[in-house]
């Protein structure tokens, strides 16, 4: 072990921060902080393997000098070991020398214990500072790791509660925080973890595994097209077109989907499109992108095209030019850093409400396509059903239309896809992404 001697502050670059991975795939991990007793933790495992679950388990040194047969168990059955710290405690208090100590001699016991070195550190609290990110790295760890879906199980009381938060945030590349030794209701759980997994038809891998399969987001300015929209004051005059179909005598008809939702409600229009074999445009709010970017890109790595559709979904009328530049501006930057290239260059207004004077201010920020549409029907009022929305569709679609759709959580809109589609090909029609509609 160390000993007494001085621990100088390491000056080469910080360790990595992991809260979530940049992935497109249908995969995410669940992972558990402290150690609960052999019982609690038994139950766990028993539970994890019920589900086909792989979890990452980061365990602090001193209890597993204690109990090292649950640290062997928990490796024995597939999951994955890491440093907890030795203490469990919250490293942002401590200075370095002792941050340093508490890191390495966690790492110490659990390599003698199991025979694994660990290569990723959380504290108890998963707050990190630029030291703990120091040590991380002159200890030559691979990351430090947070999380981005915490239920907080300490103030939630039971499985259910804490299994539908999970439920509601689940995304790829999320990285899950539980405790197993504050709550028993973590262990039940599980189940219901295990089965929002199933129904979106996402794994539970362990961290490891996670990054491997994941990439490296680069940063924005590393992106051609990143400046491809500009604040321009001299907004007056600037040409504009607004394209609400195309005219043409082919059965041709782009679907375009509006606005932002959870990965339940995208995954399953995804699904439904691949499986009708349909490719459409997206025009993302960003504001919901910046929460959750891998969902933008999994739009596009299964083929789709995905366009702005604003910042805060604020009605373009009302807003000074500046304001509104700034916010086409900022959608434009969010959703090419979020899928890692140059969006689609086309802007749709939120409420589809504009005038000459705002279509004058969004094409002078190099928008000058501003993507209406000639199909709605209110989908994106709950009160409109599956039926409302498959008649509606059928009575206006002609050769060239545009229809609107929406991504939005608790409508009817999934429901009504499969039958527009099969309904729309039955009448001769076949989709094309928006851009090749109006070439």
């Amino acid at each position: 072990m160390q000993g007494q001697q001085t621990i100088e502050r390491f000056n080469g670059e910080k360790s990595r921060v992991i809260s979530s991975v940049y992935t497109a795939r249908k995969e995410l991990s669940l992972t558990f902080n402290g150690m609960g007793d052999a019982e609690t933790m038994d139950r766990l495992l028993n539970e994890l393997d019920k589900y086909d679950i792989k979890a990452t388990f980061f365990l602090p040194g001193i209890r597993v000098a204690e109990e090292p047969d649950i640290a062997k168990s928990i490796i024995e059955r597939g999951h994955e070991v890491e440093n907890n710290t030795l203490n469990h405690l919250d490293l942002t208090k401590l200075g370095y020398e002792q941050i340093y100590k508490e890191i390495q001699l966690a790492n110490e016991v659990i390599e003698k214990e199991t025979g694994v070195t660990p290569k990723y550190i959380r504290t108890k609290s998963g707050d990190y500072s630029d030291d703990i990110r120091l040590v991380a790295a002159q200890l030559g760890m691979e990351a430090v790791v947070n999380y981005n879906i915490n239920p907080k199980d300490r103030d939630m009381k039971n499985a259910k509660e804490i299994g539908d938060y999970v439920a509601r945030y689940m995304s790829r590349g999320g990285v899950i925080s539980l405790n197993t030794d504050i709550n028993p209701e973590v262990v039940p759980a599980i189940g219901f973890i295990g089965e929002a997994a199933e129904e979106l038809g996402y794994k539970l891998i362990t961290l490891s595994e996670l990054v491997k399969n994941g990439g490296v987001r680069k940063p924005l300015e590393e992106i051609p097209g990143y400046d491809a929209a500009k604040l321009n004051p001299d907004y007056k005059g600037t040409p504009y077109e607004l394209v609400y179909k195309a005219n043409t005598r082919k059965k041709e008809i782009a679907l375009t989907f509006d606005d932002w939702a959870t990965d339940k409600t995208v995954t399953r229009i995804l699904d439904i499109l691949a499986e009708h074999d349909v490719k459409a445009t997206f025009f993302l709010r960003a504001q919901g992108v910046e929460q959750n970017p891998n969902l933008a890109r999994a739009m596009i790595e299964e083929g789709h095209d995905v366009a702005n559709h604003s910042y805060a979904h604020q009605v373009v009328t009302t807003l000074t030019p500046e304001e509104l530049q700034e916010d086409v501006v900022k959608a434009h930057q969010v959703i090419t850093e979020a899928i890692q290239q140059q969006p689609l260059m086309l802007y749709r207004p939120p409420t589809g409400v504009v005038d000459e004077k705002t279509a004058e201010i969004i094409a002078a920020t190099g928008y000058p396509r501003i993507a209406m549409y000639d199909v709605t029907t209110l989908d994106w009022d709950v009160k409109n059903s599956a039926d409302d929305i498959i008649n509606g569709v059928m009575k206006q679609t002609q050769n060239g239309s545009v229809i609107l759709l929406h991504i939005l959580d608790g409508i009817h809109t999934a429901e009504a896809l499969p039958t527009v589609l099969e309904r729309l090909k039955e009448k001769g029609y076949t989709f094309v992404k928006m851009k090749d509609l109006i070439q």
